[in-house]
Formats: structure tokens, sequence, C-alpha cells
């Protein structure tokens, strides 16, 4: 990542056309834009290359592949034995339920985003994957009770 990209007005625009739309064409962004589709093409480039835009990729729908359940779950790691935070991290990155693990600051060492079918897998995901892992001295669950929304930071 170059930390020393300055994004313009056109990077910009550029980015609000591909967030709306990751399958938009380039063609139709330069139209909108109205410059090249070479112009939008190097600037795609550019803004991969800097860090600012990060793949394009399809989301699946947690609920269309019958994963009725998410939670948010805290972990209190003790790090006295000879295992590191890194051998427990990686240990919770091989559970495919796991779908983000976020490093933080205050009572938990990490905080995990968890989809599953129902509360019973949960339980499953949560007794047999995380809580035996020697390491984990604790977990407070947080089950969503429905999305609010979910976005994008703006281009601007």
């Amino acid at each position: 990542m170059k930390p020393n990209y300055q994004i313009d007005t056109l990077d910009k625009n550029i980015l609000s056309y591909l967030v709306k739309d990751a399958r938009v064409s380039f063609l139709e962004v330069a139209r909108q834009c109205r410059v090249s589709g070479a112009s939008i093409h190097q600037r795609v480039a550019r803004l991969q290359e800097s860090g600012v835009l990060s793949g394009s990729q399809f989301c699946i729908n947690p609920k269309g592949m019958g994963y009725m359940t998410t939670a948010f779950v805290g972990v209190q790691v003790n790090l006295t034995s000879t295992r590191t935070h890194d051998e427990v991290f990686n240990t919770i990155a091989t559970i495919p339920e796991v779908v983000e693990c976020h490093h933080t600051t205050g009572k938990y060492s990490l905080f995990l985003k968890i989809y599953a079918r129902d509360n019973e897998h949960l339980k499953k995901i949560l007794v047999e994957n995380i809580q035996s892992i020697l390491e984990v001295t604790a977990t407070e669950t947080f089950i969503s009770l429905e999305e609010g929304f979910r976005r994008q930071l703006p281009a601007d």
C-alpha cells in the first residue's frame, strides 16, 4: 500500500460507481465520468496498487445458504501457556463459520463474527471449536436479531 497516494475527484467518482455496482463496465464508468475507458482502467489499477481498492467479489447471502443465525463473540485468551496468541488465532481461522476475526483492546483479545445454521449449530461451534481451545478462558456471545445495514465507506 502506498501511504502517500492522493485521491482526487475523478478517483472519488470512480469509487462511487464501483461501490454501487462492482460489475459495472469501465466503459460505463468512463461515460459517466466523461473520460476515456483507458483512463478508468489506469485509475482503477492505481487505486488497487495503492491499496485504496482491493478485491472484487460476489457476496454470498448467509440466509440463502441456510445460515440463519449471526453472532458476535468476544474471546478472552490466557497466554500463560506455551501457545502464542498467533497460534490461538490460527486455530480459530480454521473454523469456516467464523467469517471475521478482529484483534481488539479491552476485555477481549479477539472479537469474532460467526454465521451458524441455527442456535444449536452456534452452540456446537462455540463449545467444540472455540471453548475447547485450552487458552480460551471465556467467551461472550451476542446474537444479532437483524442486520440494520451494511455499507462501504463513502468515496468522498
